[in-house]
């Protein structure tokens, strides 16, 4: 198994680029089952969890190639199957995305209940409510679920919570159905929207991507296009966070800013300075950082999935923070690991208590999931001594080359078989 290896307190400085969005990237690889005609995207992402969708596609019968640097060519002509094996879905909890577009694409699928990281309950029950309501049939036998529609037509559906990927579900199911379909309390991330262009670039009509009602009019038929994944969101914010808990001055390139308001909004809180250029965000040297409450919510509030890492910052803050997480239930397992590193947290249920520490301390630890990751090597970049993170195969499902981005900022983290 892989280790990080990481000196810590040496201040990070420099440009770095983020790569396409991971969150953004399965959903639209998922869709382009929707079409026969060849896809090809851009800015694909090198992660695991990447590589387990393309598998996936593969197996249904799909070509799956590399093009010239970050680029993928989809060819789903081939697609056959309708079942999706068992040893992929449990590794990956994304590929449940692909029962709207197998549905719509074939009118049939058989999937296991998805995997992906132990950070809490994710229900399925949404996208089956709103497959559903479009005319799918399903039925749950031993942890396989089987879908079958004749037929989808158009309808208005309310989702009971934002769901991100039942609303993508949902959306990539409706391009093709008769008549038009309305999501309403639709999920409104970036990530919506990257894929309601994904699909709109092929042909598919979609409306209000981005707000809580999206209106799809179904097409006949799909084509292939050519398309840039969106930047990584998360990832621009994790490498934002290197700086400020190093004390460095960092410039993110290739992002949007807007996507980032929640995360800069709150590093102004924390008196850590901020520049914002077109497609770029610089975090400036700082002197002290103050201690902030956050509370995670669907988009536009704060992302769960930057939570593990504001945890690290928090830790080396004057005064004492206060993270609530409504998202996932279980998201707090990073925290006994930092304590290791010296910091002080208590956790009450879905509230995380951190009282801010003048330094932590390297040491042995695990990363328990993807973000949970990111957190540890935030913490052993700033930390006094050696830390030794293990588990990062973690880490490698949704950062790309993480320790090849902080190496070329100043960081001394090493990758160790």
């Amino acid at each position: 198994m892989e280790t990080f290896h990481i000196k810590g307190q040496k201040p990070l400085y420099g440009t770095v680029a983020v790569s396409g969005s991971k969150n953004a990237a399965l959903p639209i690889l998922a869709a382009s089952l929707l079409t026969d005609k060849p896809v090809i995207l851009e800015r694909m992402p090198a992660l695991s969890d990447i590589k387990v969708m393309c598998d996936i596609l593969s197996a249904l019968g799909c070509s799956v190639a590399s093009g010239a640097e970050d680029t993928l060519i989809i060819e789903t002509a081939g697609l056959s199957r309708h079942k999706l094996p068992y040893d992929l879905t449990g590794r990956l909890r994304g590929s449940f995305l692909v029962m709207g577009p197998l549905l719509a694409r074939c009118g049939r699928v058989a999937i296991s209940l998805p995997g992906g990281c132990a950070i809490g309950a994710r229900p399925v029950d949404l996208h089956l409510k709103g497959l559903s309501a479009l005319g799918a049939t399903f039925k749950i036998t031993k942890g396989i679920i089987e879908g079958t529609a004749k037929k989808l037509v158009g309808t208005k559906i309310y989702l009971d919570f934002p769901s991100v990927g039942a609303t993508e579900n949902i959306m990539s199911a409706a391009v093709l159905a008769e008549g038009t379909t309305i999501i309403e309390n639709a999920a409104t991330e970036p990530e919506i929207v990257d894929l309601a262009n994904f699909l709109c670039s092929m042909g598919g009509r979609i409306l209000g991507a981005g707000s809580n009602t999206v209106k799809i009019i179904g097409v006949a038929g799909l084509t292939g296009t050519r398309y840039a994944i969106m930047p990584d969101r998360i990832e621009a914010g994790t490498l934002l966070t290197a700086a400020a808990i190093t004390g460095g001055q960092v410039t993110v390139t290739g992002i949007r800013p807007d996507t980032l308001k929640p995360i800069t909004a709150k590093f102004s809180e924390m008196n850590i300075p901020i520049t914002i250029q077109n497609n770029t965000v610089t975090v400036e040297p700082r002197k002290t950082m103050r201690a902030v409450d956050i509370k995670t919510l669907p988009f536009p509030g704060f992302p769960t999935d930057m939570q593990a890492p504001m945890t690290a910052l928090l830790s080396l803050s004057e005064g004492t923070g206060i993270i609530t997480e409504t998202v996932f239930e279980n998201r707090f397992m990073h925290t006994g690991e930092l304590c290791r590193m010296g910091a002080s947290i208590k956790v009450s249920g879905r509230n995380a208590v951190i009282e801010g520490k003048k330094s932590l301390s390297g040491a042995k630890v695990k990363a328990t999931d993807l973000r949970a990751g990111a957190a540890l090597v935030l913490a052993g970049l700033a930390a006094r001594g050696d830390t030794e993170i293990s588990d990062i195969y973690h880490i490698d499902r949704g950062y790309d080359a993480l320790e090849k981005k902080l190496q070329s900022l100043g960081a001394e983290i090493e990758r160790k078989p």
